[in-house]
């Protein structure tokens, strides 16, 4: 069977943890976001996920995995994982961290070992789908499989209405 998707870093990391994965490609927009893959692949945009880097006030890297149709409260991510303050890297230093270029991050793979957060309700989703280490690249996979392979710390922090931060 030929291979019809990149073979990148995430994706071999995929394979290596033996996990199921489906790909899908669609063409990448300049900041489209997770709207353009969700009409694109005609897929619900909740169950896109993004992989945000972001640092705590001492410019520790983190990733935090969010509901492409959700932003992160970055104060109540911050109160989570005992920061002061946690803000999104630039994508110089996000892509000096996970090796990917931003828009085509994936938390899986990464350059460096970096501590992952998961958005809580994630784990209500059947089946998710994250970037792939490419961009304009998703897979699909079961929400337990990304909890076996990554171990991700789950937190609460997406932002409500009301929230400000």
């Amino acid at each position: 069977m030929t291979q019809s998707h990149p073979d990148t870093p995430a994706v071999r990391f995929l394979r290596q943890h033996r996990i199921a994965f489906s790909a899908f490609q669609y063409t990448y927009a300049e900041h489209g976001g997770t709207h353009v893959a969700a009409t694109a692949l005609n897929l619900p945009e909740h169950a896109i996920i993004k992989t945000l880097v972001m640092e705590d006030e001492n410019a520790k890297p983190l990733i935090i995995l969010m509901h492409g149709d959700r932003e992160v409260a970055t104060k109540k991510l911050a109160s989570a994982i005992g920061a002061r303050q946690v803000r999104p890297c630039t994508a110089a230093v996000a892509q000096k961290h996970t090796g990917y270029q931003v828009g085509g991050t994936s938390p899986f793979g990464t350059r460096k070992t970096l501590p992952v957060y998961l958005e809580r309700s994630i784990l209500d989703e059947s089946l998710i789908y994250i970037n792939g280490g490419r961009r304009g690249f998703l897979v699909g996979i079961h929400a337990h499989d990304l909890m076996q392979a990554l171990q991700p710390v789950t937190v609460s922090v997406a932002k409500g209405v009301g929230d400000s931060s």
